[in-house]
């Protein structure tokens, strides 16, 4: 699970949307004292995440709760399956209620759609990544559950790691010097980040090839035109497609030889798993 006060700050901000000056329903029908359980059910089948978000949540809002977990991150689940048990204080429990019921079958959701796509690719050497197409805020729990689903994180952010896409080739006039600007910056700052450059023609990953960088981006490339650019790069870095790629195609990409297929639609095209927190 992620170790960072972001998530913690989160929790806060979140909590405090929610509940404002009070969750007065559950303060004027609950006795304060009245301790109880519920569970936290499946009610779809997919890969099970945010269990341990939620005993974060849990643990920060009331540390008197209790969770008795049966099934854990990254676990393939099916409906009437019972993922944990929380007990403690019953106004406790139906305040985090709807948080955690909102973190969870998002993440799940994302978790479940990297599993299908990873499954999609399977017996290929290539391997799913996700981008920066993610929630405000969220950033962080959306790529675990990416990691949980089989995918792998490209970047957290702008600062981890150096990618020249079209804009800012255009901008800086040019592929060559995009490259050379950066190089010397680099150096400049004292920085070791691993440098990667979106290629839109066949032109200008032979441009490319004349600078030392990790990957090139095969943006918006056939299947076809991605065999014809991997020949060419002939294994000098390591290569990447991406482009409106979609499960229907993703298979002709990963066999044209790619070491990473980058698919935004992990984090901003899923639909949440159906989950529920049931009291017993």
């Amino acid at each position: 699970m992620i170790d960072s006060t972001l998530i913690d700050d989160l929790i806060t901000i979140a909590l405090k949307e929610d509940i404002g000056d009070g969750d007065h329903t559950s303060l004027s029908c609950v006795d304060s004292d009245l301790t109880g359980k519920a569970e936290l059910l499946v009610k779809q089948k997919g890969i099970l995440c945010g269990v341990e978000l939620a005993k974060k949540i849990y643990s920060l809002f009331d540390p008197s709760l209790s969770v008795t977990v049966f099934i854990h991150d990254g676990t393939l689940v099916a409906p009437g399956d019972v993922a944990f048990v929380v007990e403690g204080k019953t106004t406790s429990i139906l305040q985090t209620e709807r948080l955690v019921l909102n973190f969870m079958q998002r993440l799940s959701g994302i978790a479940t759609q990297t599993a299908e796509y990873v499954k999609l690719i399977e017996g290929t050497k290539a391997k799913i990544l996700d981008t920066r197409k993610t929630t405000p805020g969220l950033r962080l729990l959306e790529k675990y559950a990416v990691r949980i689903g089989g995918g792998f994180n490209h970047r957290i952010g702008l600062y981890d790691m150096i990618l020249i896409k079209d804009n800012h080739i255009d901008f800086a006039g040019g592929v060559a010097a995009a490259i050379t600007k950066t190089k010397e910056y680099l150096r400049a700052k004292g920085k070791h980040l691993k440098i990667e450059v979106e290629a839109r023609t066949f032109e200008e990953i032979q441009e490319i090839l004349q600078f030392d960088v990790d990957r090139i981006l095969i943006d918006n490339f056939t299947p076809e035109e991605t065999v014809r650019a991997i020949k060419i790069i002939n294994g000098a870095c390591e290569t990447e497609s991406s482009g409106g790629i979609t499960k229907e195609s993703i298979l002709a990409y990963a066999q044209a030889g790619v070491d990473y297929i980058s698919v935004g639609a992990l984090t901003h095209q899923i639909k949440s798993l159906d989950l529920s927190l049931k009291a017993l």
